[in-house]
């Protein structure tokens, strides 16, 4: 994508920017907190922003530690499709949950959580894994009249490539700032993530090149 300058119609979403997935937490995404520099400085590049945090309840069932004899990154089929166990993360209230004290982007309107309904997932900043329960972003953006969604945050391969494909599912440009993310890789998955992203029309880029 060559030079482009933020317009009013433009948002940067920034996905699940907290401890659990930044060094030392329960489910740390490696460099995860080299994204947060870049975060910072694209923020100061666009009038819109939206954060998102991941919000489980205790016990929720994408939790390894829910399903016992199951340890976390194996899969179990839900009612909803197939579901990767996780280690147990941003747990609602606790300080795993916050977003890092190093993001500054005082002008964020809106903060989303996701991943509150104890039965299912969320990697999606629009639509939950069931893939019918609507978090109401989409309606949100277009009632602000945004119609580009510029993705940044963590992990590339799950909750931004989530939140990329389902914005071009809601009718909005989507563009993933690839060193404003990182992605955890499990069983090859960052690659197929950019791919499935690349069919649907997401564009990519990088910080460099949005003035």
């Amino acid at each position: 994508m060559a030079h482009v300058k933020p317009r009013a119609t433009d948002v940067l979403l920034v996905v699940d920017v907290q401890n659990c997935f930044l060094p030392g937490g329960s489910l740390a995404v490696k460099d995860g907190d080299a994204v947060v520099p870049v975060i910072n400085a694209l923020a100061d590049k666009f009038a819109n922003v939206v954060v998102t945090q991941d919000w489980h309840t205790p016990n929720h069932l994408s939790f390894a530690s829910a399903h016992p004899g199951k340890k976390p990154f194996d899969t179990v089929r839900m009612p909803y499709g197939e579901q990767v166990l996780w280690p147990d993360h941003c747990v609602q209230g606790t300080p795993g949950a916050e977003l890092s004290a190093a993001l500054r982007i005082p002008h964020a309107h809106l903060v989303i959580r996701k991943g509150y309904n104890p039965a299912i997932d969320s990697y999606s900043a629009f639509v939950e894994a069931d893939g019918v329960t609507k978090t109401g972003l989409a309606g949100y953006l277009k009632e602000r009249g945004i119609d580009r969604v510029f993705v940044v945050g963590l992990a590339t391969d799950f909750c931004v490539a989530w939140s990329a494909l389902d914005a071009r599912k809601a009718g909005l440009d989507a563009v993933v700032v690839e060193d404003g993310c990182r992605g955890i890789d499990l069983n090859g998955s960052l690659a197929a993530a950019w791919r499935e992203m690349a069919a649907a029309g997401v564009e990519r880029t990088v910080s460099a090149e949005i003035v």
